[in-house]
């Protein structure tokens, strides 16, 4: 008998993974291997990460490549997508998870940080989507790592961080409106707090964020891959959003 762990759901298409060298990036990069699709991952510093997850990929039996881009560039966020689709001969899914966390208050944030949160949380974003719209065929998905600071901000020091992921719900539901009658679909996975090394579940304020959920912990990169690349094969959601939160906006 066949089971739904044997069945490979995305056998025969391609993936590229921003930011995803570590984290919730490396999670859903693996899955989606798991899953039947060749991968490939952007990175900035991180390379001998990315290499390890592109040697895991090729374990599962499937092609990775690993590529250097910085989200903030704006040349660089649009080459990484052609690069992607060059190397693995086509592109069947994004998945925006490049991102900055820069938190602080209000009045230690400088230009400079406006202009660099913005650049890879938002604009990045934006050529990204932008630049796999015009490689992908019918059946293609864009999907994108917002924040459940989108739904509920539980405390101070987050107006950057959360401005940047409000964006990209308005993009997302702009995305499917314009890219639907193509038959691409456009959606948004919110975390909650999540056990990666930018946010770690013993970190000086994992307490407090634990205690701000439901479920009273942090989720893991695993689990918010599963929603991910359960909407890398769907077909009739787009312009939704999706929080992996914990109950952190009940």
């Amino acid at each position: 008998m066949t089971t739904h762990t044997m069945e490979k759901t995305l056998l025969g298409r391609t993936a590229l993974v921003t930011g995803g060298s570590r984290g919730i990036g490396a999670a859903t990069a693996l899955r989606l291997a798991r899953e039947g699709a060749d991968v490939a991952v952007t990175y900035v510093n991180g390379k001998e990460a990315a290499d390890d997850v592109v040697r895991a990929v090729e374990a599962l039996g499937r092609r990775a490549v690993a590529l250097r881009a910085d989200a903030g560039d704006p040349e660089g966020a649009a080459s990484a997508v052609t690069a992607a689709a060059r190397e693995l001969g086509r592109l069947d899914v994004l998945v925006n998870n490049a991102g900055v966390g820069l938190l602080g208050p209000l009045e230690s944030l400088s230009p400079a940080d406006v202009d660099r949160v913005l650049a890879v949380n938002v604009r990045g974003v934006f050529l990204a989507s932008r630049a796999a719209a015009s490689v992908m065929p019918s059946g293609g998905r864009i999907i994108t790592v917002g924040s459940a600071l989108t739904q509920r901000v539980a405390g101070p020091g987050a107006t950057l961080y959360a401005m940047s992921k409000a964006a990209l719900v308005g993009l997302t539901k702009a995305l499917a409106r314009e890219l639907g009658g193509r038959g691409i679909t456009a959606n948004i996975v919110h975390p909650g707090p999540t056990d990666t090394e930018m946010n770690p579940a013993d970190g000086p304020y994992a307490a407090g964020q634990a205690a701000a959920t439901a479920l009273g912990r942090f989720g893991t990169a695993a689990e918010v891959a599963g929603t991910i690349v359960h909407l890398a094969g769907a077909a009739y959601v787009t312009g939704a959003e999706f929080t992996v939160d914990g109950g952190h906006a009940a």
